[in-house]
This record gives C-alpha cells, structure tokens and sequence, in this order.
C-alpha cells in the first residue's frame, strides 16, 4: 500500500473532477493536502470530503491560474502556513470546446492559454523555494495528449492544444534542469478520459486510473526519475 504520511502536497485545480479525485487520493494516504481552486467554496467542498473519509488533512485556497495576482497571493499564503512543499501538481486546466478556431471568443482562448501554460510557468516559479526546502521534492504536470506531438484524436479547442504543447515543453526543460538537484518532474499524458466507469481494455481510460499512476510515481525511491507516463 503507498504510504505518504506526512507529506505535505498542493494540488491545482482540485475543487471538482479528477482534481478533487487527486486531493482525496493523497489526504487518503496519509498526506497533508493543500486544496486550490477558483471558487473557494469548491475547495472547501473538497476539504469537507478529505475530513469525512478521516485520515490525511486539507486546507482550502483560492488560486485563479488565469490571475498572476491569485497566482502569487496562494503561493505567499503557502509559504506562511509550511517550510517546505513535497509534492506539488499542476492539474488546474480550463479545458475547452469547439473544432473550429472561431467557435470560441477570444477570452476564452486567453484565460486557457494563460492559465494552463503561463499558470503553470507562475506557480512554479513562485513555489520552488519550498519544493526545495523539501527532501523529496517532486513536481507533477497533469498535461494531455494534446501536449504530444502528432496527437489529434480530440474534440479540443486549437487553443486547448496550444496550452498543453506550452506546458508540455517547460515539463521538459525543468526536468532536465532540475534532475541535479533531486528535484522530479512528472509528465502525465492521459487522452480525453471519463471520471468513472470499469477499469478494463475494451473501455476508456478512468480518472481513477490516473490518479494511480501519479500515486504510483511520487511513491517510487528517490533514485527512479520516472519523466512521463503516456497512454493508448
């Protein structure tokens, strides 16, 4: 069974979906999870479910990706409540419709560039001091196969590749810069996946599956830099 007691996690984007599902995860394995989301009340949600199941503990943020302002207030907000950070995971995403370039406006196109790649980039940044204050630091990208290249089997928005591609590419370049310091960081691609459903091959890829795989990751000895998990 993973073991992360004690471990001290923020998840991006955790007020619903597969981003509560990870929050839940880690708190269920003994983690101590730091929730964030747009709507404070959507994170606070998520920390009543943590509380309820009884064993990790959770504290509710709000972070708008979109906002570098929201960006730094959260990342202050965690430097005032720990000394380090163990594992951080940039899940937070705006995922969005449309196959045509002109089926969406373009603030949408801005706030899911933005805060898909440039909240990303921001977050980051601004929370690596704790991550290395941390003795096992990891940092996991909850990208696409949007982000891969050559991938074209989704109903996304154009826009919605262009975030996940940007976000992909500074996965890669902080990977190999910070594998000196100990520093991991963990790429997964899932294709568009469904929240539930039975876990067999004749069916789509299951939220569940995936969190398993960040579990699974952030679990592993200190020696085993596992980069990216990609998916048929």
């Amino acid at each position: 069974m993973v073991n992360l007691d004690g471990l001290r996690v923020a998840v991006t984007g955790a007020g619903r979906a597969s981003g509560r599902l990870l929050a839940t995860a880690f708190a269920e394995h003994g983690a101590q999870v730091f929730v964030s989301a747009r709507d404070e009340v959507a994170a606070r949600r998520t920390t009543d479910s943590i509380r309820q199941r009884g064993r990790g503990r959770g504290e509710a943020f709000v972070c708008d990706l979109t906002s570098p302002d929201s960006v730094r207030a959260f990342a202050a907000a965690l430097t005032d409540r720990t000394d380090h950070l163990d594992v951080l995971v940039n899940n937070g995403a705006g995922y969005l419709h449309g196959v045509d370039l002109g089926d969406v406006e373009d603030d949408h196109i801005i706030a899911t560039i933005g805060g898909t790649a440039t909240g990303t980039v921001l977050l980051t940044k601004h929370l690596l001091a704790l991550l290395r204050a941390s003795t096992r630091p990891d940092i996991v990208n909850m990208i696409s196969a949007c982000g891969e290249v050559g991938h074209h089997r989704s109903e996304a928005h154009p826009a919605f590749y262009a975030a996940k591609h940007a976000q992909a590419g500074f996965a890669e370049i902080m990977s190999h810069r910070l594998r000196v310091e100990g520093i991991r960081v963990i790429s997964l691609f899932p294709p568009d996946f469904v929240q539930h459903g039975p876990r067999v091959a004749s069916n789509n890829l299951t939220a569940q599956s995936v969190v398993d795989c960040v579990l699974f990751a952030v679990s592993q000895p200190r020696d085993c830099f596992i980069r990216e998990f990609r998916f048929e």
